[in-house]
This record gives C-alpha cells, structure tokens and sequence, in this order.
C-alpha cells in the first residue's frame, strides 16, 4: 500500500523564515520578570499543577524552565505539548503579552474552540492538535491575532463548517485542518490567503461533498496541498496550473473524476502526486515536464492509453504505481533505466509485450509487481542485481521460459508468486532455501522436477498445484516446521504419505490431490493441531480411514475422495464441525456416523455400494435391521440415549401412578356419592374404608350369594367382615323395601352369641353387610378339616367347646334356634321366615359360640324374582 504522508511532514525550506520571524528583534513592552513569574506560577495552577511543571517555582527564573522559549529576556514561547493536561485553557495566558508560540498539542484540552486566545495579540504560532476540543471553529475566528502564521486544530472534534472568516488571515501560511468531525463544507475564501503555503484538510470523511473550489488555483505559494479523504467530487481545476510552487499533492480516496489537468505534469516544482483511488479518466498527460517527481501513485482510477515514455526522463522517480487501472501496450524500456526507481507496481491493467530487460540492474529495486496482465517472455534476468528485492509478483501473465538462477542470491526476497504462467524447468535449488522467503507460488506453470528435502526456515507458504513435480514426498518434510499451506495437488508424486508430515504444527492447509499416492494413511498424526483442510482426493491411498482424524479440533474441510480407503467411517469423524466432507468413490462400508446421516453432506458418500443409512440420503441405500447396530453408536451418545431412556420411563412411570391414584380417588368420590349407609351400631370407619378394602387380597370366602372380604379399618389392626351379595339386577322398590326391613331388624338384635351387624351399605346395583370379624372362621371348616388350607390361621387353634354343645350332623333350623335358647336369651325381634335347610356354616368357631349369616344370604332375588332365607 502507499505510504501515507503523516499529518506533519518535515517543514519546507521556507519556514526557516518564518521560524525567525518568531523571535523579534524588538520586544513589546516587558512586564517585570516578579510579575512573569506570578503570571506563569498562576497558569500552572489553573492547568492543575502537572507533575510536568515541577521545575517552575520562584526558586529560578522562568527564561530557565524547559516549557519556556524567552526572548531579550521576555517570555515569547510556551510549550505544553504531550503533558496529559485536562483543565480549560487558562485565560492568564494572553497575560503574557509578548507570546508568539503556543504549542497546547497532545493533551487533553476539553470545550469549545479557545476564544479566550484572542487576547493573545502578539501570537504568531498557534498549536491545538491532538485534544478534544468540541463545536464548531467561531464565525469570527479571524479575530486571532492578525501576525498568526501557523494553525494547527488537527486531530479533534470540531464540527460544523469551516467558516470563512478563516479566509480573512492575510499572513496565515500554515493552515491544518485534518482529522475532526465537520460535517459542513470548507470555504472558497481559502484561495484568498496569498501566503499560504500549507493547506492539510485530510480524513474529513463527513465534509458535505463538494468540488474542489478553483479559487485554490490562485494559492501561487502552496507547496503542500493534502486534502485525502474529504467527500471530493468532480473534476480537478484546470486552474491547477496556478499552483506554480507546488511540491505535494494528495487527493487520493475521493470522488473524483474526469481527465487528469494536462498542466498538472508540467508544475515545475510538483515531487509528490498521490490521486489514487477516484474515478479519475482518460490518459496520462504528456507532455511531463516535472522533472522532480519523486513519487506517483495514479492507481485504482479508470485511466486507460498507454504509460508514457516521458516517464523514463524522471531520473528522481523511486515509487511508480499505476495498478488497478486499463492501460494498455507495453511498458517502455526507458523504465528499466531509471536509476532511482525502488516500488514499480503496474500490476491488473492490460499491459502486454515483454518486461524491460534492464529493470532491476540500474536501480535498487525492491517491489516488482506486474501481475495480471497479458505480458510474455521471460523474467527479467537480473531483477535482483543490487540485492534489494522483497518481491517478485508476476502471476497471471503469458510468461514463459525458467526462473533466474540469479534469485538464488537475493538474500532480501520474501516473496515470489509465478503461478499461471507458463514457466517451465526445475526450480533453482537455492530458491527454496532463501532465508527470508516466506511465500512460494508458482502453481499452474509445468515446472518439473523433485521436492525439496530442505526448505529456507521462514517459508510458511508452498503452492506448487498444476505442475509435472514427480517422486516422493521427501521423509524430511518433518523440517518444514514453519509451513502453514502446503498445495500439490495435479502433479505426479507418487510413493506414501510420510509420517513426517503429519509432525507440522503449524500446517493450516494440505492439498494433495490428483497425485498417484499410495498406501495407507499414516495411523499415527503427530502434529496437526491447526490444519483447517485436508484434501487427498483422487490418489490410489487405501486402507482405514484412521480415527486420529477425529481428533483434529480445528479442520472444517476434509476430502478423501477417489482413492481405495475401506472398512468403516470412524465414529470419531462425526465430532468434528466439518462444513465440507466428501468421502465419494471409495470402498467405504458399515453405517454412515449419525452426525452426517442427513440430508446436509448428500453428496458426500456417492459410490460406496456398502455404505448405508439411516434415513434417506441420494444414492446410498437404507440400512437394514442387520445393519443398524448399536455398536455404531459412539460411547457417548449411547450413554446419552440410555440415560434419557431411564429417565423417561421413571417420568412415565410417576406420571402413570399420580394419574391412576388421581382417577381412583375421583371415582372413590363418585363412588361413594352413589352408597348409602344404614348403621346400627357404633364403628369408628366410614364407607370410604369399607369401599377401599374391597380388593382380592381381602377376599377370604365366596357362595352362591357373594363374597365375603376381611377389611382393616384402621392401623390398629381391627378388622370388620364385609359380605357382598350377589344380585342380577336391581330390584323392584317393593323387594327393596322388605330386604331393608330385615336388614333393619338383624340390625337391632342383641344376643351374646350372635355377630352383630354393624352397619348396611347399598346402591342401585350392589348390597354390603357389614359385622363383626371373627377370626376363627366357620364351624364348618372345624368339622370340614380338609376345608381349612395349611395357611389358616385357625388351623392348629384347639376348639374347646363342650362336646354336648355339637351338633352331631347337620341340624334342622329349629335344632339351632333350640341351641341359641341354650345358649342365652335373644334380645330383639323373632325371625319371620326361615328356610327350609340351614348348615354349620353360620356358626362361627370361637371361645364362644356366634351365629352368623355372613357365610350365607339372608335375603337376595333370585333369577325367578324369589328370595329366600
């Protein structure tokens, strides 16, 4: 890139004049060196006492402080630049009546535009650069002192327009501008300062565009015009021609356009001209008459003719940039002689012909940059005669013929880039060992030749694709430490990969491809933590894909396609964040790694007639049931599915197990809204118990007429015998009626061996009688032994009623009631209706004889609409 000029180049001849215009002969009238004092100990105050200042004190006098410049004995010069002040201006110091120099640069000065400076009367050099100054520069600016030569408000915030007061300084010679936030435009009356010589406007990107006035054309004593970076349009002035003492001129980065001013090339005293990147057109102006152009950068313009052979009489010109443009013919050979030419840069134009023979042996050339163009031929032999050259770029060109041996001594060369040419021949030897070399590109040419076995120990790029190199990587490519980009892919290397190459730390970039590579690839990848691609497609390399790629934390392209690789694609693959992989036309089998079983990498496994899928992919078949194999799974992501699993079932299982409690208790609720109890005793549980223990578990008898259930109602371990009848349906209002009133009268009798019934619970459909729980079972289980299972609780209990109190055999029902008046009285009612047989089975076996009918029913319909007792 084209050096910049920086915002203060060196002062011209003629400032040594106006240098000693600041120390006056005559000095204005001198307040006493206790009053100067006072002044400057105050001043140092109100800046907030700098560590800076120190040395100023009453201890010495101030014509001996450093910041002090003094003239016959009076204060003229204060210079406070770089002491990080961030106080106001103080407004003592136009107290300092004789001052001429005020240098505020480099601080951090806040507020508006000075004003306060107006008082300083005598001031001729004024510095405000590099602070932080606010607002616009004052309408009436012109109010400064009238001898002000030298204004520098560079490097701050200003806004607004440049007002046109600043115009109205007849003695102003210095005026700089550069690098503030206007966003207005800059005045014509600046072509009105007869004597100025400076004019630096540059980095005003926000200035409204505008065209260069023609008044500037009048400034006949500016030397250094600089005005980069400010919105120009339009053409340059034709009036240009004015600016006779003209030495710098840089328009570059604008808008400009139209021809170059014929009369800009014949300004005597013009060194510098920088109009680089506008839309200028048109041709270069001939003829050239600045014989002192030192410097000339015209590129990235739409210039187009031819380079005129007038430059070859610009025996000063060290930098020649005309790239980026659309010129034509070929370079004249006056060119090469220039004895002074250092940067010559012609480069994307449509230049063509041969190169001048001579370049390079007449002057200390150090860039060479033609590419792009239609040039034929050779290269100059002798480009590097003085042993300054750092480039060689030639790329893109018709060039033919071999590199110069005569680059192998060019000690100074960091780059050469050749590639599509049509160079031919073996590359000198002492080229890849060029110390200082660090780019090497010279693909598509037909060079020939081996790899080199050393390469120069800062060479970080080898491009080398499209040529005819033959025989094998070198064993020693371990040594190309430094190598970021190796491409060598369309030639003929042939043999195995080197472990080796796999030890280059810092390796960004392999390219292999279109060889004739063998073997496998190396199992064991030493070194490539950094490589971003890895491309060896179309060689003969077979074998496993090795899992240490898988490891490689940072590579995003990878291509192995064409070759013979078999077995399957490691799992390890799939961790990595490929955004291109193309695996195509190997011997490749098993599943494809679930993380590329997608429809994004399509096209990345075509002919593979083993490989299969999971889900459907172009041109690669669905994996069977056989196939799918867990196995294929890598640990992780197996572990992952398997703890997601457990945790879904127990989720499930949970959720199922609130919602089944959830719909029991509703339809417990439900339930229990549709029974009705009857009680005829006192009990501590509710329906709700009796309802709930109406399970299987419970079930501890069944007949022809219901169940009977053994139900806890509470922790204690009470328990009650729940009886439910069995009905076919519902009976009629007058049944169910007459099966209350006897349920109502079972309930109300009292006998010491009877069981009482507790309680009666009904609803539509289903009748429960509640009683007593008498752990002992039936009498006719005792008589039945081989009724009684061996895990009867009662089974091995000794029954000790007297053998007089037993019946025999079955008794009639008159026999039981003469046995219950035996017994003990009834108290209660009698029995309206009893049946025509009844057994042992109501007698339950206790300390104590009970009747019970809770092992049979009392009153239930039968099919025919009957009941019995």
């Amino acid at each position: 890139m084209t050096k910049l000029p920086s915002p203060l180049p060196p002062l011209p001849a003629p400032f040594l004049y106006f240098l000693l215009t600041l120390m006056p002969f005559l000095v204005i009238s001198q307040p006493p060196a206790d009053q100067t004092q006072t002044i400057l100990l105050t001043i140092k105050q109100q800046l907030g006492n700098p560590p800076q200042l120190s040395s100023w004190s009453t201890s010495s006098p101030p014509c001996s402080w450093l910041e002090i410049t003094c003239t016959g004995g009076a204060v003229t010069g204060l210079n406070l630049t770089n002491y990080n002040i961030t106080e106001l201006i103080p407004p003592s110091i136009c107290d300092l009546k004789n001052l001429t120099l005020l240098d505020l640069s480099f601080n951090y000065f806040p507020g508006n535009f000075p004003t306060i400076l107006y008082n300083c009367s005598n001031l001729q050099h004024l510095d405000l650069s590099q602070n932080i100054f606010v607002g616009p520069i004052p309408s009436d600016v012109d109010r400064l002192s009238s001898s002000l030569r030298y204004i520098d408000v560079g490097a701050n915030n200003f806004s607004g327009n440049i007002p046109p007061a600043i115009g109205r300084m007849p003695e102003l010679r210095f005026l700089k501008l550069y690098s503030n936030q206007f966003n207005g435009s800059f005045p014509a009356e600046i072509g009105n300062l007869s004597n100025l010589e400076y004019l630096s406007m540059p980095y005003n990107s926000l200035f409204t565009p505008a065209k260069i006035p023609p008044e500037f054309g009048k400034l006949k004593k500016l030397t250094f015009l600089w005005i980069t970076y400010a919105n120009l349009i339009g053409a340059i002035p034709a009036n240009f021609s004015g600016l006779s003492s003209l030495e710098y001129l840089d328009l570059s980065y604008n808008d400009l356009e139209g021809p170059i001013p014929k009369a800009l090339f014949q300004l005597k005293n013009l060194s510098v001209v920088y109009l680089y990147k506008n839309r200028l057109s048109g041709g270069i102006p001939t003829p050239i008459e600045s014989l002192n152009l030192t410097e000339i950068d015209l590129s990235t313009n739409t210039l187009s003719g031819s380079i005129p052979e007038d430059f070859g009489k610009l025996q000063q010109l060290e930098i020649l940039h005309l790239h980026f443009n659309q010129l034509s013919g070929e370079i004249p050979a006056s060119i090469g002689l220039l004895p002074a030419l250092k940067n010559f840069r012609v480069f994307s134009n449509q230049l063509n012909g041969t190169l001048p023979p001579e370049m390079g042996v007449h002057s200390n050339l150090k860039e060479f940059q033609v590419c792009d163009n239609q040039f034929t031929g050779a290269l100059p032999e002798n480009l590097c005669f003085r042993r300054r050259l750092t480039g060689v770029v030639a790329f893109s060109n018709n060039l033919a013929g071999e590199v110069p041996e005569s680059l192998t001594k060019c000690v100074t060369l960091r780059t050469i880039k050749l590639y599509g040419n049509n160079f031919s021949g073996e590359i000198p030897a002492g080229i890849y060992t060029l110390f200082n070399l660090s780019d090497l590109m010279i693909s598509n040419n037909s060079f020939t030749g081996n790899l080199p076995s050393e390469l120069g120990w800062n060479l970080s790029r080898l491009e080398i694709s499209d040529n005819k190199f033959s025989g094998q990587i070198p064993s020693a490519v371990s040594s190309w430490v430094r190598l970021v980009v190796f491409m060598a892919s369309n030639n003929q290397l042939s043999g195995e990969i080197p472990v080796g190459l796999t030890n280059l730390p810092q390796l960004n970039t392999l390219n292999l491809a279109g060889n004739s590579l063998t073997g496998d690839f190396p199992t064991t990848i030493l070194s490539w933590e950094n490589i971003n691609t890895l491309n060896l497609s179309r060689n003969r390399l077979s074998g496993p894909i090795p899992a240490e790629i898988g490891n490689l934390p940072n590579l995003l392209n990878l291509d192995l396609s064409e070759n013979r690789f078999a077995g399957q694609i490691p799992a390890e693959i799939g961790q990595l964040r490929l955004t291109n992989l193309n695996l195509s036309s190997n011997q490749l089998s098993g599943q494809i790694p679930s993380a590329f079983d997608n429809l994004a990498f399509n096209t990345s496994f075509l002919n593979n007639p083993n490989l299969c899928a999971t889900t459907p992919i172009p041109n690669v078949r669905f994996c069977s049931s056989k196939t799918r194999k867990s196995n294929d799974l890598s640990p992780k992501i197996f572990a992952l599915i398997l703890v997601f699993a457990v945790l879904l079932f127990f989720f499930t299982a949970l959720l199922t197990f609130f919602m089944v409690r959830d719909y029991r208790r509703k339809k417990l609720k439900r339930n229990l809204a549709a029974w009705k109890l009857t009680s005829f005793q006192r009990f501590n549980f509710t329906k709700a118990n009796i309802l709930a223990g109406l399970t299987e578990n419970n079930l501890i008898g069944s007949g022809g007429s219901g169940k009977i259930y053994r139900v806890a109602v509470n922790n204690s371990g009470d328990y009650v015998a729940v009886k439910k009848i069995w009905t076919k349906g519902k009976l009629d209002n007058k049944l169910e009626k007459e099966f209350l009133a006897e349920v109502d009268i079972l309930g109300t009798i009292r006998h010491c061996n009877i069981v009482k019934l507790l309680c009666c619970i009904s609803s539509e459909d289903s009748k429960l009688l509640v009683y007593e729980y008498m752990e002992n079972q039936s009498l006719d289980k005792w008589l039945h032994v081989k009724k009684r299972r061996e895990t009867d609780p009662a089974r091995h209990i000794v029954l000790d009623w007297p053998k007089s109190t037993l019946p025999s055999s079955r008794p009639s029902m008159k026999e039981v009631l003469q046995m219950l008046h035996r017994i003990g009285p009834v108290e209660g009612s009698e029995v309206k209706k009893v049946g025509t047989e009844y057994d042992a089975a109501p007698l339950l076996a206790s300390a104590n004889k009970y009747l019970s009918s809770y092992t049979r029913s009392k009153k239930v319909a039968d099919e025919d609409g009957d009941y019995v007792v």
